[in-house]
């Protein structure tokens, strides 16, 4: 495997090949907000791949993408924040198909090509003169620059605070670049996030498919800040073909990996109301089938992440939720271990829980051991706070 940089904040158009912008169209209740975002693929190679939410209540522009992204190909990525265009019935889907239209319209190219995402309210039109408008005037001012890209990322947000980007360059020349959103909602699949990620590979749809779904296996799949699936979920990866070199796919699908867990992470870094991003991670169990249900089943916890915010190491409420799971275990061998404090062993008491600080640190790291194999699995999540509670008690209005 050649040598790979670290992760960087590199944007969509960090690539060669691809052109981004962002713009303010007045869809986003916030007066000025950038709602609108294109991102464009200018070849030579069109090749792509994407994933999308499992719930059922897909919607509009998740349906319209499904047949889009069928042939392996995209030319370009639209996006909006400021309405999900979620539960809105035809009407809703003709709409999507409308502003594909436009942006093909604008661009000399063809509307099934053009994958379309939107977030936002559910069960609301969006407002389609506005969004046209914004449409034209973001296809207007496309540009390479990274300063395009972190626009259309900023576009993106929802109740995100601040926008996310990340890429890293391969030492033969080959860079990914990628935007994501999303700061409540998040679990799989995907979580509520729209993510669009570039790279200049020469690689076809196929390979690009294999190396994505293995990508979110491992990130935003692992990302479960509070348990609730979205209707809009949208992860896509385009490339252009423009570096001219030999690509290893092992080696694409690490350095896309960590493209997507940097994202993940920093998506929970965002949650909404959170004060504390928790790792837990489950070690030494028999399949890694096993350590993420494990790890999955503390994360989702209620009471566990009541008792992180109130930064109580509370270890009965991961035992308690461990012995939920059908992974295999003997409660006499499990181990806790609370940023380095193993307060549980062997399945009782161990060290002081007085031991563990977390009071002066964002980060938690939860430890399970289960002491029965060599597989491992880790799940991002966040506290439970009464800004989490507030923020979204009030979303609507």
């Amino acid at each position: 495997m050649n040598h790979i940089d670290t992760v960087e904040q590199l944007g969509v158009t960090a690539p060669e090949g691809f052109t981004a912008a962002g713009v303010s169209a007045g869809i986003s209740a916030t007066k000025g907000k950038k709602d609108v975002a294109l991102v464009v693929n200018e070849g030579p190679s069109f090749e792509a791949a994407a994933v999308f939410t499992t719930n059922r209540f897909a919607a509009a522009p998740v349906i319209w993408s499904q047949q889009v992204i069928s042939d392996g190909r995209v030319d370009t990525v639209l996006l909006n924040s400021g309405g999900a265009n979620a539960c809105t019935g035809a009407q809703g889907f003709q709409d999507t198909h409308a502003s594909a239209e436009q942006v093909a319209n604008s661009l000399g190219i063809f509307a099934g090509d053009v994958l379309v995402c939107s977030t936002g309210l559910i069960g609301e039109r969006l407002p389609m003169e506005r969004l046209a408008e914004g449409i034209e005037d973001a296809a207007a001012a496309l540009s390479p620059s990274p300063a395009s890209a972190t626009a259309a990322a900023q576009a993106i947000m929802t109740t995100d605070t601040v926008s996310k980007e990340a890429g890293i360059k391969l030492a033969n020349g080959v860079t990914i670049g990628g935007m994501a959103k999303g700061a409540g909602m998040l679990a799989p699949g995907l979580a509520t996030m729209l993510v669009v990620l570039t790279t200049d590979a020469p690689l076809p749809a196929e390979q690009l498919d294999h190396a994505l779904r293995e990508a979110v296996r491992v990130s935003f799949n692992r990302a479960d800040s509070d348990g609730c699936m979205s209707t809009n979920d949208t992860v896509v990866l385009m490339s252009s073909g423009a570096q001219d070199v030999q690509v290893s796919l092992d080696e694409f699908t690490w350095a896309l990996s960590q493209v997507c867990k940097n994202l993940a992470l920093q998506l929970i870094g965002d949650a909404e109301g959170a004060s504390h991003d928790i790792h837990v991670i489950t070690v030494n169990a028999v399949t890694e089938q096993d350590a993420e249900e494990v790890s999955r089943a503390v994360a989702r916890s209620n009471l566990f992440k009541a008792a992180i915010f109130g930064n109580d190491p509370n270890w009965g409420r991961i035992l308690s939720e461990v012995g939920t799971t059908s992974a295999a275990f003997e409660p006499e061998k499990v181990n806790v271990t609370i940023n380095g404090v193993q307060v549980c062993t062997g399945g009782g008491i161990g060290e002081p829980r007085e031991k563990v600080q977390m009071k002066n640190s964002r980060k938690v790291t939860v430890e399970i051991d289960l002491n029965m194999g060599e597989s491992g699995a880790t799940i991002w999540t966040n506290d439970l706070t009464h800004d989490y509670v507030h923020e979204n008690s009030a979303y609507s209005s």
